[in-house]
Parts: C-alpha cells; sequence; structure tokens
C-alpha cells in the first residue's frame, strides 16, 4: 500500500513536458514491454478517444484521450509492483526514471489499465486505476482468466484545462512519429509494428511505421559523412551523433534539431536560430517529371550522445544543463545545437549557399542605394545571424550594432595605449588605432552627406509648383531648414538643415525658430541664430554675430505693396534693434551678449519676381549681386548687412556647396 501525495507531485511536475508526453509515456511503455516479452511479433495500437463536440472549421471532434494497448509481456506482479513505486529503478537500464507516468495525470482526470499476463503458467488478468490521492494503485482487481495473449490497454482520458492541440489523424501520426523516430530507425533494436486508429471507426488503421523505409516515404534520412562531433566538460571530450532526416509535405512545420536522451526527444528549436536560411521549406523535384514537380520538405536533425542520456531531467522535458553557455557552465544545450546545426547545413549544402548569397545581395543593394556609408562596414561585419530576407531596417539595426561594437574595441585599444608603459610597439598599435578611428569618421561622413542629398531633393521638391499650379506655404518649405516654434534648446544640433542657408550656422550656440524671445506674444523672426565667439575679424577683437532669417512663400510678392504691414526688411531692422536695446534674452533668460561692434546679418529669402525687384532697387537702395539671384545692402548705423535672396540662388549655392561630395560619393 503506498501514501504518496499524488497531487502535489503532479502539482510540481516542470513545464517542460507538454500534452503529447503522456502519450509518448505509454507508447514507450507498450514497445518496453514488447521487448520484455521477447518472442513474437510486437503489435502497439493507439486509438483516439473523440469528445462530443465537432470543430465547426475542420469538421472533427476534439480528443478527449487515448487508448494503448500492446501485446507485450503485461502487468506481472513484478511490473506491478514498479508502478506501484515513486522512482522505480526496474528500467533504469533503458534510461527509465520511475515516473514518467505521473505526466497522464498532469494532462487527463483518468488513467486505467487492464492486463493480461502470466503468473506462472496461469493467464490471469489486473485491472486498476491510478490513484488521485495518496494511493498509486487504487481499485486493483485480479482475477485468472482463460488463456489468451498477454499484453495490456492503458486508457488516459478527460482532458484537463488546455486542449489537445491536434485533431486529424494524419497531425497526430506524424507528430508522434517525430518524438518517437529514434525508436524507428534504430538498427540495433527493431520497433514494433505501431498503428493508430479513431476508436470505433471502420477504417483500416494507419501504420506509423510506413512513414520510413518504403517508396514514397514521408521521412527520408540523408547520407551525411561526418555526422559525428565532440565537445569538452571538464576536461573530458563527450561525443556527440547527429542523424538527419527528410519530412515531406510538411504544411506549416519548420527545420528543427531535437535533442534525444534514452531514443526518446527531448528538446526541439528551430534550426533558423542557428542558420537563418533553414527558415523556408525545401524543394525536390521528383525524377523524370516536368519542371516544378516534385515534394517539398523540412530538415529535422536529432542529436544523441552519453551526455544527453545522463543529463535529462525527471520529467524529459528539458536537461540539466545551462541552455546558453557563460563561463562557469561547461557543455550547454546551445553548444550542442549549434554544432548540429552545422552538420544539417552540410546535409542541404548547395541549396544553403544559394540562399546566403542571396541575402548577400540583398545586404549589399541596401548598402548600395540607401546607405552608402556602410560600404566599408558592410565587408567586415557577420552577417550570419540575420534572418534569411532581412529588412531595410533590420540590416541597418545590425550595422548600427556592428560599429558601436567597432568603437567599443577602439576606445579600449585607446585606453590601453595610454595607459601601456612599454613602447616598443607603439607606433604600430597607434597606426592600427588611427585606421580604425579614420573608418569610422568616414562612414559617419558618408551618411551625413547622402542625408544632405535627400534633403536637397525634398526642398528641390518643395519649391515646385502643384499639378493645380499652386505653392508651399512658407511655412511647409520654412519646416524643411528647420522645425517651426522650435528653438536649439528642444531639438537636437544635428536636427536641423541650416547648412543650406550657411554652413556656419551649423555651429551656433542657439537657434529660435518662429519662436517669440522674450514673451509669448513677442516679435518673432522665421529663424533667429547667436553664434558662438568663433569669428574674429580686424585687429582680432571678439565679436558675436547674429543672425536673421525671413521666409516668404514662393511666387508671393504682396509684402512690396506700399501699404502692406509684412515688410520682412523692415522687420528685421526693427528686430536688430531690439536687440541692440537689450530688451530680450533667451527662453531660459540667457543675456543676449551685444556691444556696439555686434554684427548683424539678415537675410530674407523670397521668388525674386519684377514686382520683388523694383522694391528692392527703387525703395530699399539694394545693390543687385553680379548673378542676379539677389540682392544687397549695408545698414552701417547698426551694423547690420542684409541679403534678399530668392530660393533658386538657395538651392543653387547649396548644391554646389556639397556637388564634390556628392560626386565623390556616386549620388549624383
Amino acid at each position: 500500500m503506498s501514501n504518496i501525495n499524488i497531487k502535489r507531485l503532479v502539482e510540481n511536475i516542470r513545464s517542460g513536458t507538454n500534452v503529447y508526453t503522456p502519450l509518448v509515456e505509454l507508447v514507450v511503455n507498450a514497445i518496453q514491454a514488447i521487448d520484455e516479452r521477447k518472442n513474437g511479433e510486437g503489435l502497439v495500437e493507439i486509438q483516439i478517444k473523440r469528445d462530443g463536440q465537432e470543430d465547426l472549421i475542420e469538421g472533427v471532434r476534439g480528443v478527449d484521450g487515448f487508448i494503448v494497448s500492446d501485446n507485450g509481456i503485461g502487468f506481472t506482479q513484478n511490473n506491478r509492483d514498479a508502478f506501484d513505486t515513486v522512482y522505480t529503478e526496474k528500467k533504469i537500464a533503458d534510461g527509465g526514471k520511475g515516473f514518467g507516468r505521473f505526466t497522464c495525470l498532469k494532462y487527463f482526470d483518468k488513467m486505467a489499465v487492464r492486463s493480461i499476463f502470466l503468473d506462472g503458467e496461469t493467464p490471469k488478468q489486473r485491472s486498476f486505476l491510478m490513484g488521485l490521492d495518496t494511493d498509486i494503485i487504487v481499485q486493483e482487481e485480479v482475477e485468472t482468466v482463460e488463456a489468451g495473449d498477454t499484453g495490456s490497454t492503458v486508457e488516459i482520458s478527460g482532458i484537463k484545462s488546455v486542449k489537445f492541440p491536434d485533431k486529424r489523424i494524419d497531425t497526430i501520426s506524424k507528430a508522434i512519429v517525430e518524438r518517437l523516430l529514434p525508436y524507428f530507425v534504430d538498427a540495433e533494436k527493431p520497433c514494433p509494428r505501431v498503428v493508430i486508429r479513431d476508436e470505433g471507426a471502420a477504417v483500416p488503421p494507419v501504420s506509423l511505421n510506413d512513414y520510413l523505409g518504403k517508396e514514397n516515404s514521408q521521412i527520408v534520412e540523408m547520407p551525411i559523412e561526418d555526422n559525428s562531433f565532440t565537445l569538452s566538460s571538464n576536461g573530458e571530450d563527450k561525443e556527440f551523433h547527429v542523424r538527419v532526416f527528410k519530412f515531406y509535405s510538411p504544411r506549416a512545420a519548420r527545420s528543427k534539431i531535437s535533442l534525444v536522451a534514452h531514443r526518446r526527444e527531448v528538446t526541439e528549436v528551430m534550426l533558423q536560430s542557428h542558420v537563418p536560411e533553414f527558415a523556408d521549406e525545401f524543394f525536390e523535384p521528383s525524377p523524370g517529371e516536368e519542371e516544378g514537380k516534385g515534394r517539398n520538405f523540412v530538415i529535422k536533425a536529432y542529436v544523441f550522445g552519453d551526455y544527453l542520456n545522463e543529463n535529462v531531467s525527471l520529467e524529459r522535458g528539458e536537461f540539466r544543463f545551462q541552455s546558453e553557455a557563460d563561463l562557469l557552465s561547461t557543455i550547454s544545450q546551445g553548444d550542442i545545437e549549434k554544432r548540429a546545426a552545422e552538420i544539417a547545413q552540410s546535409a542541404v549544402g548547395d541549396e544553403i549557399a544559394e540562399r546566403k548569397r542571396r541575402k548577400q545581395a540583398r545586404i549589399a543593394e541596401y548598402v548600395a542605394k540607401q546607405a552608402p556609408w556602410h560600404r566599408t562596414l558592410s565587408t567586415e561585419a557577420d552577417f550570419s545571424d540575420l534572418p534569411m530576407r532581412p529588412s531595410n531596417e533590420e540590416i541597418e539595426l545590425h550595422f548600427q550594432r556592428k560599429k558601436f561594437a567597432k568603437e567599443l574595441a577602439t576606445r579600449a585599444q585607446v585606453s590601453a595605449i595610454l595607459q601601456a608603459g612599454d613602447g616598443v610597439a607603439l607606433d604600430d598599435k597607434i597606426s592600427e588605432v588611427i585606421d580604425s578611428i579614420s573608418e569610422t569618421s568616414k562612414n559617419d561622413l558618408i551618411h551625413y552627406v547622402s542625408m544632405r542629398k535627400c534633403v536637397l531633393d525634398i526642398f528641390a521638391k518643395s519649391l515646385e509648383a502643384d499639378d493645380e499650379g499652386k505653392h508651399k506655404s512658407e511655412g511647409e518649405v520654412h519646416d524643411i531648414i528647420m522645425q517651426r516654434r522650435k528653438d536649439s534648446d528642444e531639438i537636437d544640433f544635428q536636427a536641423h538643415n541650416l547648412w543650406i542657408l550657411d554652413e556656419r550656422l551649423n555651429f551656433s550656440a542657439y537657434i529660435s525658430s518662429e519662436k517669440p524671445i522674450n514673451e509669448p506674444r513677442g516679435d518673432r523672426t522665421d529663424i533667429t541664430i547667436f553664434n558662438n565667439r568663433v569669428a574674429f575679424r580686424g585687429d582680432n577683437e571678439a565679436s558675436n554675430p547674429i543672425t536673421i532669417f525671413e521666409f516668404k512663400k514662393p511666387q508671393r510678392d504682396d509684402f512690396a505693396n506700399p501699404s502692406s504691414k509684412d515688410d520682412p526688411v523692415q522687420q528685421i531692422v526693427r528686430y536688430v534693434n531690439q536687440i541692440r536695446d537689450g530688451k530680450f534674452k533667451t527662453p531660459q533668460n540667457r543675456d543676449i551678449l551685444v556691444n556696439t561692434n555686434t554684427p548683424f546679418y539678415g537675410y530674407v529669402v523670397c521668388d525674386l519676381t519684377k514686382k520683388v525687384s523694383d522694391w528692392l532697387e527703387r525703395e530699399k537702395d539694394f545693390t543687385p549681386m553680379p548673378d542676379g539671384l539677389g540682392w544687397f545692402r549695408w545698414f552701417g548705423n547698426i551694423n547690420l548687412y542684409v541679403e534678399v535672396l530668392s530660393w533658386t540662388k538657395l538651392l543653387r549655392d547649396a548644391e554646389m556647396r556639397n556637388k564634390i561630395f556628392f560626386d565623390k560619393l556616386g549620388i549624383e
């Protein structure tokens, strides 16, 4: 009489198991019972028990449980006592843990056993239920019966909260074969015949053995020249063997690696997690058939080894070693899977190589057309971890990671050089680091120049009239140069395109874009720039240049009307005087530093219609520029130099300044 807290024991079963685990356990027990009988042809029959609810889409009732029958030795007194013992050692030679039967109660409400066995020469029948309280065996009955074949029938039913994931018999069959394939392909221990059918069905059962070894079989082993590898654990080499199979008609399945212990699949992982090119199915053309005829298949690599047998968990749902390598662990699951993936790759090497070539071409196209600044890095980076068909975002993120890793390595080299006391090889080390810094800087420069080309293309497009002959508003054009109602304390200094106006503006200390300075409703200019003290002129006296821009919508010229209150030249003059009078601070209450020698630069950007040109010449006393695309004037009394530029000149000058860079990069 056993006394076990079965409920607690079942609750503590780890999550490495799944709803197929009990079925696999019963089939393996049936095979072992046949092996123990040692005579006659073995037969394992699986019957699917259905519930009463038919799936509206598939038209098939769900699975409520299974009945597994065999013609093995039966539940002899020895086998019965082993069943009644937790962690029994009866099947330890076959890798038995003495625990598997408890997984049945994790997923099913009921487990019933009926068995015929020989007690000496007397045939007897034993039946019982697996207990749910403190006794493993309950309601046991033993009686003498007339002569008959020995064997057992075990029923698990009343599936618990989780639904059985599959309904169709062919799907369930493939899942069982996949999990127990090592039994079916073991040359030293031939597998008995295993069949499956629906309970009460009149149609012949499906033979699981027929999935292999016959013409047009759905599972075929692939020949591999070298299918072994070794890994070191605590200074001792552990050997592993890999067998690779094709699974035809895979439907939604993916290529996988399966780690096996004692001829049972324990874990599986997608092959694409180690070799991304396994993401898609493979195609095998039919010999002699017209082009396009053939079968799809996926790959599954089964890994065997004593190390796996020795380290499988009690529930056979995982292994007792690290999933990933670290400084303290020896052989990890990831190490084993990685080596197995290399062997699986060799089995379909030509197709994998072609898929890698296509991925490399995809990356090269991205670099050539969209990211030329990565050209040098693309020759150094390893792209094996990228998906088979990477998106632009995935490629760029990969480059950024590699770039950051390279920058960290360079910084570490610099730090090592600065701390080193030995100057023997210093020149070589410095040269190496400088080369690395130069390559990183070169990539950044290429990126920056390429983005300028994109900005100028957009800027040129914004100056064109639409299909209705209308031009963009000055605000829309303004946002390309710098976002409105922002200042340099709110946006990154690289987030504006002031270089279109003047390269020197990239180094400005403070920029205000159509934002009132000093008060919410005060005067505002389109762009005001307060420069650092970096410009010197004359006899080297320091000055703080202040630059003001005003934009007018392309083709707009009503500001030149006599009654207009939107005179951009007068707006600039008024604003300069207010700054000179010390009326304003920046929004952060910073002083705007000016003195009598502070130079001011004013720029008006508009289209120079005849009306605007006449206005500048006759009323504003401006002088035309030699190219005819702008006007200028010096207001000596307030140290203000003003230019009125056409949008065309602004774009043309910006393109001309950057043209040599575009030419060098081949992005014209």
